[in-house]
């Protein structure tokens, strides 16, 4: 074509100037996020030896190596340093989608979905607007962080976390004795009539590792024990899939040569015609739900359940389930395929059918319940992508049967964002027994542990090894006990029902688990029925706000009944109580203290104990006495005066009375405690001056204030 042609044609089809200067813009916001990238391009690892032939050289087969790791990119809030120019993330994206960044593979975006971005910005909330979703080699993520107005985090896997087995792994692969032969054991796991029971798990426990299998459609499994004999197998565990009670039988006596017959015990041995006639459990009994009027049914409140899904085949959840989304494949067909049966069976614990008069029924059976399904394989990323769609569809309540060891910054500003919109979280704890886990720590949410009751399972079943007793640990007078898996810490707000909790799995059967995922649900049924029915929002705390989830958390947290179980990081401010949170029930001498008196008492009788260690919240003890800010924490937290994981609470009404000696007695023991120096009541190693005049709870809340407590 002649050169006159294509300057002709190049004119013809030329977009305006102002459109190719925006785009020239986005090419350059894309080169720079490139070139960052491009800088120093990390160095291909060299292939393994085993995938290289000596003779040619040459790869020959794929070989096993690290994978890639998933990654959340997103730009930080705030002003930059003068001489830093921000990354355009929109060009990076398409950097990422282009593969132009070597060793990087595009996942996705989250972006905050329809009328949330407008809402969120009136709402004042800086969390990110925009986060890609990437695999990477660790390497380029380290460059990207490098970068002073990038957030750049793993995308950890999430875990529905069920309670880990009682029979520990005590050795090191790396030091233990060769194998040797071992031996192969059949099992047949039969039901009532001899029926067999096709799906459930079975554990073996040796000396070293434990093995595991699934049984056949004949209820059959073959399990091989290397380096172990009959004789040192040390526990069966069997968990049947639906209908049955489990099964955990120490030091089993198992023949090599035969097929080994166990039998099942099921439920309705234990629930006199179930599901025929509907139950109640116990968790809700203990929460008094049982006693509620009628028309408490938590009618209106929008609950999301953020799980595996839930199956709407369920009689007990056919009515009850509003609408959802799968988070996993992106779409909004899927959500009700529950794979796992774990969002299926909190659900039930939140909403069960009360109408039918079968099965089970929930403890707000009116709420509309949606499914946001994340797992299997849910991560931070879906977990954000979620909570997106409860603040767009204006979810009062959510669900979060989940966790992880490791913390995120961007799923915890997500958490901020849909609590100042009026979303409330409640979180398990976690099932490792270890410290509570994340999101369950984060002060925005309350965290939920778990507890038995004795008398509630079969003696032979797994559940039975939930109790946690011995060592400071009690078994409380009326059979509470607290869930050895449970996690725990001053992060924990209240505890609820987590050990034999009967409730919905697919397709419409029935099963009782263990967790602090069971206890969770109670904890959100008894939130929506507050939202419902309590006066408080109707009125002054009717407004989608922080305060509003701030209030809402304060009066659960109220209403529980204390608990003695020996640690009070395993029980927060106790189990709730139905009756105490929805006022229909004056306060009881048991309950939260209703004075500042009694608060005093209790922080008294804390720092006299001084049984923790001292120097946690950084205080300094005096003639033996110890005290933490910790242990000032969870006692405050039990009073209400802290709200979520900490900050003080809003007070629906004023304290009344003044407290009186009991306040000069408490700076006695923190002056002892190395908390006040000198005898007038100034803070030790501060420059506050001391109190004057009458001490009130104000003058207590400044104290607590000046020694970092609030």
């Amino acid at each position: 074509m002649p050169e006159e042609e294509v300057r002709e044609e190049q004119s013809s089809t030329s977009e305006p100037p102002e459109r190719l200067q925006g785009e020239a813009a986005r090419d350059e916001a894309a080169g720079e996020a490139r070139s960052f990238l491009e800088s120093e391009q990390p160095e291909e690892p060299p292939p393994s030896p085993a995938a290289i032939r000596a003779e040619g050289g040459r790869n020959v087969m794929p070989t096993v190596s690290s994978r890639k790791e998933q990654f959340l990119i997103a730009r930080k809030s705030g002003p930059l340093p003068q001489d830093v120019q921000p990354v355009d993330l929109s060009g990076l994206e398409q950097a990422l989608k282009a593969g132009t960044i070597a060793g990087a593979a595009y996942v996705r975006t989250l972006r905050r979905r329809g009328r949330v971005a407008m809402e969120t910005l009136s709402a004042g909330a800086a969390g990110a607007d925009t986060i890609v979703v990437t695999e990477m080699p660790s390497q380029v993520a380290d460059q990207l962080r490098q970068h002073p107005g990038l957030i750049v985090e793993p995308d950890h896997p999430l875990v529905y976390a069920q309670p880990t087995l009682p029979v520990p792994v005590g050795r090191d692969p790396g030091v233990v004795v060769p194998h040797s032969t071992g031996f192969t054991v059949s099992l047949s796991i039969l039901g009532e009539g001899g029926s067999p029971l096709e799906g459930a798990e079975v554990y073996l426990y040796g000396r070293s590792w434990p093995v595991q299998g699934v049984t056949d459609a004949s209820g059959q499994v073959q399990l091989t024990l290397f380096g172990e004999s009959p004789d040192t197998v040390r526990a069966l565990y069997v968990k049947p899939k639906v209908d049955y009670w489990s099964l955990w039988l120490t030091q089993p006596a198992l023949d090599p040569t035969q097929v080994n017959t166990v039998f099942l015990t099921p439920l309705t041995q234990t629930f006199a015609n179930f599901p025929q006639q509907q139950l109640l459990g116990w968790g809700q009994k203990a929460m008094k739900v049982d006693q509620l009027p009628p028309p408490y049914r938590g009618q209106g409140v929008k609950v999301a359940v953020i799980d595996s899904g839930i199956a709407t085949s369920h009689r007990d959840l056919q009515q009850q389930v509003k609408g959802g989304y799968d988070t996993i494949t992106q779409n909004d067909t899927t959500w009700d395929q529950d794979t796992l049966s774990h969002g299926t069976h909190t659900a039930g614990v939140i909403a069960g059918n009360l109408d039918n008069a079968i099965g089970i029924r929930g403890i707000a059976p009116d709420a509309e319940i949606y499914a946001y399904k994340i797992f299997p394989d849910g991560r931070f990323s879906n977990l954000i992508d979620a909570l997106n769609l409860c603040i767009e569809q204006q979810i009062d309540v959510v669900n979060l049967s989940l966790g992880s060891e490791q913390r995120s910054e961007l799923v915890e500003q997500k958490i901020q964002e849909a609590k100042r919109l009026g979303v409330a979280c409640i979180v398990a704890a976690g099932n490792t027994g270890g410290p509570v886990q994340y999101p369950a720590a984060s002060p925005h949410v309350l965290a939920v542990a778990a507890i038995g009751k004795q008398g509630e399972f079969p003696p032979e079943s797994y559940h039975g090894t939930q109790v946690l007793a011995g060592n400071g640990r009690v078994v409380s007078s009326d059979g509470f006990f607290s869930a050895r898996f449970t996690c725990f810490g001053p992060e924990v707000g209240v505890c609820a029902p987590g050990v034999a909790i009967l409730s919905s799995v697919p397709p419409d059967n029935f099963a009782v688990w263990d967790g602090t995922s069971m206890a969770a649900p109670h904890i959100t049924g008894l939130a929506a029925l507050v939202l419902a029915h309590h006066a408080d929002f109707q009125g002054a705390y009717k407004a989608r706000n922080a305060q509003r989830v701030e209030r809402l958390l304060q009066i659960l947290k109220q209403s529980a009944q204390p608990l003695n179980l020996g640690d009070p990081y395993r029980v927060g401010a106790g189990l709730p109580d139905a009756l105490q949170a929805l006022s229909l029930a004056p306060p009881v001498a048991t309950g939260t203290p209703a004075s500042i008196d009694e608060l005093v008492r209790q922080l008294m009788e804390m720092l006299r104990r001084g049984t923790m260690p001292v120097g946690m919240g950084g205080l300094a003890a005096a003639s033996g006495a110890g005290a933490t800010l910790q242990d000032l924490k969870a006692v405050m937290r039990q009073t209400g005066l802290l709200a979520g994981n900490g900050g003080i609470a809003p007070q629906s009404a004023p304290a009344s009375g003044t407290p009186g000696a009991p306040i000069q007695a408490l700076k006695t023991v923190m002056q002892q405690a190395g908390l006040l120096a000198g005898g007038g009541g100034a803070v030790a190693s501060t420059s506050g001056g001391p109190h004057g005049g009458q001490t009130t709870l104000r003058d207590l809340k400044a104290t607590l204030q000046q020694v970092g407590l609030l």
